[in-house]
């Protein structure tokens, strides 16, 4: 790669950056950073992955915005507003991915679990969410799994968070600064299929790779006091992105909002989510599961609550 051309993708990359970022004063110290480290010849002598992870840790040194990202990709990247050649390629990545849903189950107690990998957008992924929410709407307690969820749409969120309350919740706003216009996240007032409710407990499953979407998810819930969170603190992403095509096989991707507590201003950027029970991430699973049985023996063994109570203590022997 020649150097004009390698300072024109630099520039590039500015470009975007000053034109999109949501936090325009920090934008301006990212430039002078790129534009330094170009003139002395940091990003000589690389090859585009090499150039675009150097470039990521450079992107990420002012404010440790993990969103802000040059990405490598073996494919040409698709041009801006391209959704036709976007949405061939992501289609069929969701459906590989099951939409997002890794699995959906009632475990031995009547303890419901999902486990959630990507919250992709609900015009794909509304009836595998709406599915797997359906399963375990009848049980006692139920798991919520993101410990490898990498992110995601808002509005999946809202649609997920929306099987888990009795009323319509405003949990989450998004700060965007194109148009510098706040947008409030309210929960549905209608989801297909019955709901889980308002009142049962939840346990969140957290980790250090739980990322953004997966964030606000557990975010949301824990500040809404609906669930508690187990595991570790998350990974610290807490800015909506876009993606820019930068050239043929790079693009980066620009934090181009901000979401917070409608009450009280914060969010998890940087920090992560905190966990309510502190444990191993490999451990949050056992952690949660027996939280949840306890409180399935607590509703008692009489009547047709025999069997499960029956299920949960022998779950929790072999725990």
């Amino acid at each position: 790669m020649g150097s004009l051309a390698r300072a024109a993708q630099v520039e590039e990359v500015i470009r975007r950056v000053e034109a999109h970022y949501v936090f325009p004063d920090v934008a301006a110290k990212l430039a002078k950073v790129l534009r330094a480290r170009l003139d002395e010849g940091a990003y000589a002598d690389l090859d585009d992955p090499e150039f675009a992870t150097v470039v990521t840790a450079d992107l990420q040194s002012v404010n440790d915005d993990r969103h802000l990202r040059l990405r490598h990709h073996v494919d040409p990247v698709a041009e801006d507003g391209d959704a036709d050649h976007v949405s061939d390629d992501f289609r069929q990545a969701a459906a590989l991915e099951n939409f997002g849903v890794a699995s959906a189950r009632r475990l031995p107690g009547n303890v419901g679990y999902v486990d959630t990998t990507l919250l992709y957008p609900l015009d794909l992924a509304a009836p595998a969410f709406s599915a797997a929410m359906t399963l375990v709407a009848p049980a006692d307690a139920l798991l919520i799994d993101v410990r490898h969820n990498r992110g995601g749409a808002p509005e999946a969120s809202a649609f997920l968070q929306s099987y888990l309350v009795d009323e319509p919740t405003h949990y989450l706003d998004i700060y965007e600064r194109d148009g510098d216009r706040v947008t409030q996240m309210w929960t549905l007032p209608y989801v297909p299929g019955p709901k889980f409710g308002g009142t049962k407990p939840i346990w969140v499953l957290t980790g250090p790779a739980t990322f953004s979407g997966g964030e606000d998810l557990a975010f949301s819930l824990q500040r809404q006091g609906r669930a508690k969170t187990v595991g570790e603190a998350t990974r610290g992403g807490a800015h909506p992105r876009e993606q820019y095509k930068v050239d043929t096989y790079l693009d980066v991707t620009v934090s181009i909002a901000r979401a917070y507590d409608p009450k009280t201003g914060e969010n998890w950027e940087g920090a992560g989510v905190p966990p309510d029970v502190p444990v191993a991430a490999d451990k949050a699973f056992d952690t949660a599961y027996e939280l949840a049985l306890r409180h399935v023996l607590e509703l008692g063994d009489q009547g047709p609550r025999r069997v499960v109570a029956d299920e949960a203590r022998k779950a929790l022997d072999r725990l």
